[in-house]
């Protein structure tokens, strides 16, 4: 097949250049800006939509509703390639943004397939058409879709960006986001180039696609026997080498048996691999087996063995490596009555390690159910007996093989008290234990000590907030009265879950996911809240003294009746809060959002108010005093009977100037008051002699 024709011939390349041709802009530097063009497209088109969704999940007056499922996965497929901190899943948004999202999805990906489409049909995308760039194959002709997909797919993104990844997720710089997208840019635009060696530079993606970037701006007739139709001028930067792989039919067929060699060879390793590993796995396990039987013999009490020889087999039995070792073990648990015979089954349950956990839950739960049914009878005393000596096998296995918990799933597990103020006959103890990403989904811990503990650590990269943390799940996990204090639980998913009267005291909270959580009279003293997402939370009695609630994201929470002195609460999201009866002394409020919140009754003396949305709160009775406003939105708020400063003022001198009475005043210089509700004649005399706004003001 004849290719295009590459430059001029040797005639016309030895006439004089016209002068009109020096004012032409060089195909290079239009494919490079038509190329940039089309990115600027393809990242706007996520860009706006995903911009507009996060400002209308700022409004909050909009109604609230679950994060679409398919953002969530996608959230997760990008996070992890790419070493940021794994998405909490399930969340709720604005519903708009739930749309804007979606469309911040579709429509890069609809308008890549578009283009792509008129490149394999036509030769050019729309911005390749605007700057005259054109792509054909060998035979001047459009390349179709099959040489678009390579071209593009494979060449012009897939491999060079795979090796930007590579370099980059495997080196020192790992995992800094803008130098892997420097050297992405570099690996594309060095990919664009071509081989340096070649005499006619071509770019990777061309020559793997046999396509040819052409000026679509001048036509000429093609060389070659074949050709019969005016094709466009290729730029002679594009050239194809003589000796490529696609005008030279032996280096093909090289290539291709060279290739089926190698694959014949890889399956015939691999098959071999399988086999040997399979027949070594079948060995073991007959090995196992009858290893289990012969040990099962010893048991039998018709053989005459002592109780020493006994202790011994059982002993033994958790050094099998067989799951049926495992469910004997946990059936002589609950059967055995011989204290000395139970606890070495509790210690050869303890050496097989987390092999013995998915049995000893099973059991566990199986108990509990049992123990609910019976209730006070004398079958219910021994089934809660049964049930501690596997709660205490459990506590043990944790305790000792503690930082290998990644993946453990103990969710539904009863290891706490049945009901709150119950004292407990077993309480779980797990002091500064390493239990990062265990699985106590929906478990009962109440009551339970994990005072210094850590629920999350770095995974095998050895940084935080990558793809890999080890993170726990206690979603729907019931921690009454837990004591948590000085441990680690940023985030930690914790939806849901019941911490009511535990102890949170200076624990890290950081980014903790505890939508919907019962929080109510919890000790979070001096905890580490930042980022923390507590929607519909409930926080009623809650001491939050000196926490640290930073950008936390508090929508629609109940913090009725709070201790929240000395709090920091800048720039949270508080819209819709409760706060009805709480003390804020001295609290950090700047820039927060308290639009729609219910202030009532709430003492904010000395509180830092500063540049903080108040707009339509309910600030009735509240005192505000020594409070700082400056800067803040005060539209529609309710003022009724809000103290703004100490002291009586004369009526009849509401709008003469008196002197400051000292510190006790709330500071609202420079505050508008015109669009507030119900100022009485006091407060609007004290707004207009202290700098405030409002268009009664003399």
């Amino acid at each position: 097949m004849a290719n295009p024709m590459i430059g001029k011939s040797s005639s016309q390349s030895s006439r004089p250049k016209e002068p009109k041709k020096s004012k032409i802009t060089p195909l290079a530097t239009r494919r490079f800006v038509a190329w940039t063009v089309e990115i600027t497209l393809f990242i706007a088109s996520g860009l706006v939509p995903y911009s507009l969704g996060v400002y209308v999940n700022s409004r909050s007056e909009i109604r609230r509703v679950p994060l679409n499922p398919v953002l969530v996965v996608t959230e997760k497929a990008i996070a992890r390639p790419l070493a940021l901190p794994i998405s909490y899943g399930i969340r709720n948004v604005a519903w708009p943004t739930n749309i804007l999202w979606t469309l911040a999805l579709l429509l890069p990906t609809s308008l890549c397939g578009w283009q792509l489409y008129l490149l394999a049909k036509t030769g050019s995308t729309i911005p390749k058409r605007w700057f005259g760039v054109r792509v054909v194959n060998e035979a001047g002709t459009a390349p179709g879709l099959g040489a678009v997909i390579v071209r593009e797919g494979l060449g012009r993104w897939t491999i060079p960006v795979s090796a930007a990844y590579l370099l980059w997720r495997y080196s020192f710089v790992f995992p800094n986001l803008a130098l892997f997208t420097s050297l992405t840019m570099l690996m594309i635009l060095a990919e664009s180039k071509g081989w340096p060696n070649q005499k006619h530079p071509r770019s990777f993606h061309d020559q793997l696609a046999g396509t040819y970037t052409i000026d679509a701006t001048s036509t000429v007739i093609p060389s070659g026997e074949h050709s019969t139709t005016t094709e466009n001028n290729v730029d002679s930067s594009q050239s194809p080498s003589p000796a490529s792989p696609r005008n030279n039919p032996s280096i093909s067929l090289f290539l291709v048996g060279l290739t089926s060699m190698i694959a014949v060879l890889s399956t015939l390793i691999g098959t071999q691999i399988y086999i040997q590993t399979q027949e070594s796995q079948r060995r073991n396990e007959q090995t196992n087996s009858q290893k289990f039987l012969e040990l099962i013999k010893a048991l039998n009490p018709n053989n005459g063995v002592t109780n020493e020889d006994r202790q011994r087999v059982i002993l033994a039995l958790g050094s099998v490596d067989d799951k049926q070792a495992i469910k004997l073990l946990i059936d002589l648990l609950v059967k055995e009555t011989d204290p000395k015979t139970l606890d070495t089954i509790q210690q050869a349950l303890t050496n097989a390690g987390f092999k013995a956990i998915p049995e000893l839950n099973r059991m566990n739960q199986f108990l509990a159910g049992e123990l609910a049914s019976a209730g006070k009878s004398s079958n219910g005393e021994i089934r809660q007996n049964q049930l501690i000596l596997t709660q205490q096998v459990i506590n043990k296995i944790l305790a000792i093989y503690s930082g290998e918990t990644n993946k453990i799933d103990l969710s539904n597990a009863q290891l706490g008290s049945q009901a709150s103020g119950e004292k407990p006959l077993f309480n779980l103890v797990l002091n500064n234990v390493d239990l990062s990403g265990i699985v106590l989904k929906s478990a009962n811990l109440n009551q339970a000590n994990f005072q210094g503990s850590r629920f999350r650590s770095v995974g095998e990269d050895g940084r935080w907030d990558t793809y890999d943390d080890a993170i726990a799940d206690l979603n729907n996990t019931q921690l009454k009265q837990a004591n948590l204090s000085n441990t680690n639980l940023s985030r930690v998913s914790m939806s849901r879950s019941d911490l009511s009267r535990a102890n949170l005291n200076k624990a890290n909270l950081s980014y903790t996911r505890l939508f919907g959580a019962n929080l109510s009279s919890t000790q979070l003293v001096g905890t580490d809240l930042r980022n923390a997402i507590l929607e519909n939370a409930s926080l009623t009695n809650a001491d939050l003294s000196n926490a640290n609630l930073t950008e936390a994201n508090l929508y629609a929470a109940n913090l009725v009746r709070v201790s929240a002195i000395g709090t920091q609460l800048a720039y949270a999201n508080l819209t819709k809060t409760d706060w009805q009866g709480a003390d804020l002394s001295e609290s950090y409020l700047d820039y927060a959002n308290l639009s729609h919140a219910n202030l009532s009754a709430t003492r904010l003396t000395g509180a830092s108010l500063r540049s903080t949305n108040l707009e339509n709160a309910n600030l009735r009775s509240a005192d505000l005093s020594r409070a700082d406003l400056r800067g803040a939105n005060v539209a529609g708020a309710d003022f009724q009977g809000t103290i703004l400063f100490v002291g009586k003022q004369n009526l009849a001198d509401q709008f003469v100037e008196t002197p400051d009475i000292g510190s006790q005043n709330a500071s609202i210089k420079g505050v508008d008051f015109s669009q507030a509700k119900n100022l009485d004649p006091q407060q609007l005399a004290f707004i207009c002699t202290q700098g405030g706004l409002n268009s009664r003001c003399p």
